[in-house]
């Protein structure tokens, strides 16, 4: 067995422990919003860490748990610009574990949610990272004075 699969078959277990004992239907609710990266732990355990960020996450989710979601680049006072490009997404569960599907005209794929709160997202993609978001936090200037 080579390690790719090693580390995908305990990612996998992982998930299904850790889903049996939470249900991810919570998580639904603090999918939407602005997000940034916090770090990333790759594959190989090395990690890379995000003091600052150019550009944010818009996820956007509509009842019937399809939505998009689009890179933004944070102005000031609630502003952002953006190139206009999304991706189509789906929010599904399946065997209790709460994935993402990414529909784009070129591609698709999934990643694993293991967690999202009011404060992080926590994803897995299929190539065995793990991205840690944190609610964005606007920038805001009194431009008044």
């Amino acid at each position: 067995m080579n390690f790719k699969l090693i580390t995908y078959l305990f990612v996998v277990i992982a998930a299904s422990i850790f889903s049996c004992s939470k249900n991810p239907k919570p998580f639904i609710k603090h999918i939407e919003g602005y997000w940034e990266i916090q770090e990333v732990t790759m594959a190989d355990g090395s990690k890379k860490e995000y003091k600052f960020n150019e550009t944010i996450d818009y996820i956007g989710i509509k009842d019937s748990l399809k939505g998009f979601r689009k890179k933004l680049k944070p102005g000031i006072n609630d502003t952002y610009y953006t190139s206009g490009d999304a991706e189509d997404i789906q929010l599904k569960i399946e065997d209790n574990i709460l994935y993402i599907y990414y529909t784009t005209p070129y591609t698709n794929w999934k990643e694993t949610v293991l967690n999202a709160n009011e404060e992080q997202l926590k994803i897995i993609t299929e190539d065995q990272n793990i991205y840690l978001y944190k609610r964005y936090t606007p920038i805001k200037l009194n431009l008044e004075e």
